[in-house]
Order: structure tokens, then C-alpha cells, then sequence
């Protein structure tokens, strides 16, 4: 029974140990030059310490509906693409309609301006 997972816990030794040893080198052999400007928190675009209760643009809200829109799309249709065959026409119509509405919510951000940054 446990040498079927021996596979697994060969695969995870090796992906702990590659990423030990890709982060190591990293350090080894990365360039030290510490600066104020590189050290200093940085958060959105926005200086660290100013007042809670600024202003701040709303195209901030707009991308993040965007990465919400294509975020949903993509986790949704890759299962949906793994059983479609199982699922049949109305899994299908079911999706086409799901993408119809995402599409719709595609198309208020472009007319809302969110994909041209200033």
C-alpha cells in the first residue's frame, strides 16, 4: 500500500530540494547593494505613510474587477473543458452564457477606460 505513494513523496523531495537550492543561489549569488529608495515600503502606487482617508483613483477598483473577470473565466473553464464531453449540450449553453456575461463585464471596463493607463 505505501509504495504507491513513494512516487509522491519522491516528487515533493525533489521540488523542496530544487527550490532550496535555486533559493540559496539566489542569495549567494545576487548582488548586495542595499538602497533607502529599493528598502522602502511601497503599496499601490501610494507613498506608505500618508493619511488613511486620501483620495485615490478609481481605476484601481476597475482593474481589479478585470483580474476578477479573466481570473473566474480561466479557473472556470478549464474543468469545464475536462468534462465537457460528459456534460453535453446544456453544460455547454450553460458556459456559453457564463462567458456571455463575462464578455458583458469585459465590455464595461473598456468603455469605462480601465485597460488605457494614463
Amino acid at each position: 500500500m505505501l509504495e504507491n505513494y513513494l512516487p509522491i513523496l519522491i516528487f515533493i523531495v525533489v521540488g523542496v530540494l530544487v527550490g532550496a537550492v535555486l533559493l540559496a543561489l539566489g542569495f549567494i549569488l545576487a548582488p548586495h547593494r542595499p538602497d533607502s529608495e529599493k528598502l522602502s515600503p511601497y503599496e499601490c502606487g501610494f507613498e506608505a505613510f500618508e493619511d488613511a482617508r486620501m483620495k485615490f483613483d478609481v481605476r484601481y477598483y476597475l482593474v481589479a474587477i478585470l483580474f476578477i473577470i479573466f481570473d473566474l473565466e480561466i479557473a472556470f473553464l478549464f474543468p469545464w473543458a475536462v468534462v465537457l464531453r460528459h456534460i453535453g449540450t446544456f453544460g455547454f449553453f450553460a458556459m456559453a452564457l457564463f462567458l456571455a456575461i463575462l464578455v458583458i463585464g469585459f465590455v464595461y471596463e473598456w468603455k469605462k477606460g480601465a485597460l488605457q493607463w494614463e
